[in-house]
């Protein structure tokens, strides 16, 4: 697993578990929020978390299933 998408509230808590997690988020992410990435200090929206799924599953990382989250095909 390298990324989960935790549900927090109405929000989901974006957690790296891996180092290629890290990697994803540094490529995709300014440095000045790269602390708080790291750290799983970082929440998005529904609309993002599904991006940032999709995304992250079609560059190649494994992100933690979630039951509300399912890609759209």
């Amino acid at each position: 697993m390298d990324l989960r998408l935790l549900a927090d509230g109405l929000s989901y808590r974006l957690t790296p578990n891996s180092i290629h997690g890290i990697l994803w988020l540094q490529t995709h992410f300014e440095s000045q929020h790269w602390d708080l990435l790291a750290d799983g200090r970082v929440t998005v929206s529904r609309s993002d978390a599904e991006v940032l799924w999709q995304d992250a599953t079609k560059g190649g990382l494994t992100v933690a299933p979630l039951p509300t989250l399912s890609p759209s095909r």
